[in-house]
């Protein structure tokens, strides 16, 4: 029965086993979504190579130290996008009536939601992200420590929860208002912008309020610092570099709150 936890499992196995095989049905137009989806992630790496065409630094730091920060925001978001990213259709559930069929099963309605269409196409951006990290990592000039060793694994799984719990606090806005997709994406595909370069480039409220207000710092930028163990330029101690997996917990909390407000008070389409 799904209401034991190894029915409620074997119902979550069957909701993927039954994407992936409708996905890869027709192999060869898979494939070619597989391929076609590692275009975003590579855009961003070249638009940092040809920003560093034109300068030595861009907001004090080298093309290298500046890689280190794409490599990690490409792999965390990447990731996420993959895992949590289609929770960003909630508008058109909540529009279809869909989220009422979900809400009436025996199951976790996020889970759900997320299992019904992974979009396993976009496994080749996770992976060239992972790939872009590791290249960025390896030709960083990268003082090795015990605690640094760890900080390359953790971080990137910390950029995941933060950038997950993103995708799902932003989505919540959809219980209250359908048509806030732009809202969401400026901060989704926004911070993915954001994370791609150093903080030092933003400037007034717009650093403030992105880079500490909602905590992308903590996703890129600080991780980098303390893993290249430069000292923040805006002058924040040498610690705050450590502090992204409290950080990223601290939004997978506030994003499950935002979620258990949001299903509460959500209010049928009666279709």
């Amino acid at each position: 029965m799904a209401d034991r936890p190894g029915g409620t499992l074997a119902a979550y196995r069957a909701l993927l086993g039954a994407q992936a095989r409708s996905q890869t049905a027709y192999r060869v137009s898979f494939v070619v979504d597989l391929v076609g989806n590692v275009g975003a992630t590579v855009f961003d790496v070249l638009t940092v190579l040809v920003l560093f065409g034109v300068t030595r630094e861009l907001g004090g730091f080298t093309l290298r130290e500046t890689l280190v920060m794409v490599g990690l925001s490409a792999c965390a978001f990447a990731t996420a996008d993959l895992l949590v990213g289609n929770i960003e259709r909630i508008p058109r559930y909540v529009r279809t009536g869909t989220l009422d069929a979900v809400l009436l099963r025996p199951l976790g309605a996020l889970p759900q939601l997320l299992l019904m269409d992974l979009p396993l196409r976009k496994v080749s951006r996770a992976l060239f992200g992972l790939a872009v990290w590791v290249v960025a990592v390896a030709s960083a000039d990268v003082d090795w420590t015990p605690g640094r060793a760890l900080l390359v694994v953790v971080a990137p799984l910390a950029g995941v929860v933060f950038f997950g719990s993103i995708f799902v606090a932003a989505a919540t806005v959809s219980f209250f208002w359908i048509e806030s997709g732009e809202l969401a994406n400026s901060l989704t595909y926004g911070g993915r912008d954001f994370t791609s370069y150093p903080v030092t480039v933003y400037g007034g409220w717009f650093r403030g309020l992105f880079a500490y207000g909602l905590g992308f710092a903590f996703v890129s930028y600080h991780p980098a610092l303390a893993l290249l163990g430069r000292a923040d330029p805006l002058g924040l101690p040498a610690w705050v570099g450590w502090a992204a997996p409290g950080v990223a917990l601290v939004a997978a909390a506030a994003a499950a709150l935002a979620w258990r407000f949001g299903i509460r008070h959500y209010r049928s389409t009666g279709s």
